[in-house]
């Protein structure tokens, strides 16, 4: 099995570290990640400007560009046998409900859509404000979900949104399907002035809960399950369909 691993929190971070050496047991990595964060890129490729690959010491491959750069330069021209699947992660932190509009990591998973199998993104979730420990734990799920994989037949081009709980594998318990749940409005960018006095503004802060009940992403890793969310690259919203059917007719 070859498997291209890449994420968005930059090649030296603890989580893909912890993904490679538990996943180099199934067949033959690829690593191709940012040279720095860059959580939030969403699904931006780097357009202005051509992209230099460097192979650090352990072999993984930096470039100065964004998550889903580094996939596809992995897919079409980093990989010395064409990859099987795409495994992004271990992100610093969830990625639940509307998170996924604008992650990287996520964003990575899906730029492998198109390979032979299901590509997936993994996260791991604090457990209140403490600093995240267990990559070791959500790294181990991952290898089980591929382990296992065989058995799985999903459309093509959809992807698995994995959030595992900052907990040791022990305390885990179990594993959900689940659907996405929704953040309310994020309160806004925080402003703040430099030395100069010149206004900026730093974006980070994201909106509250407010669709996570029962079957959400949300409540599965509150009560210490690993979630698992089928993602599609269809944004089509098909149910409007009939209405805007009605609407459009009486424009003519």
């Amino acid at each position: 099995m070859n498997l291209l691993i890449s994420n968005d929190d930059g090649v030296f971070a603890p989580g893909i570290a912890a993904l490679t050496r538990e996943l180099a047991r199934l067949g033959t990595l690829t690593v191709v990640a940012p040279d720095r964060d860059r959580s939030g890129a969403s699904n931006s490729l780097t357009l202005d400007r051509p992209l230099y690959p460097r192979t650090h010491d352990n072999g993984f491959i930096s470039i100065a560009g964004t998550p889903t750069d580094c996939v596809h330069l992995g897919i079409h021209s980093l990989s010395a046998q064409p990859p099987d699947r795409v495994v992004s992660g271990i992100n610093s932190g969830a990625n639940l409900g509307d998170d996924v509009l604008y992650s990287g990591t996520v964003a990575a998973a899906m730029e492998g859509r198109a390979l032979h199998a299901t590509p997936i993104a993994v996260s791991l979730v604090r457990q209140g404000e403490n600093e995240l420990h267990h990559y070791q734990t959500a790294a181990i799920i991952v290898r089980r979900l591929i382990e296992q994989a065989d058995r799985l037949h999903l459309e093509p081009r959809t992807v698995l949104n994995v959030n595992v709980p900052d907990l040791p594998l022990d305390q885990l318990q179990g594993i959900k399907l689940t659907r996405l749940g929704h953040r309310g409005v994020s309160p806004g960018p925080t402003p703040f002035q430099d030395p100069r006095g010149r206004q900026g503004y730093w974006i980070g802060q994201m909106g509250l809960e407010q669709d996570a009940g029962p079957g959400t992403d949300f409540d599965a890793v509150r009560h210490g399950y690993v979630s698992v969310t089928p993602l599609q690259i269809d944004m089509t919203r098909y149910e409007a369909f009939d209405t805007l059917t009605r609407w459009l007719e009486s424009l003519r």
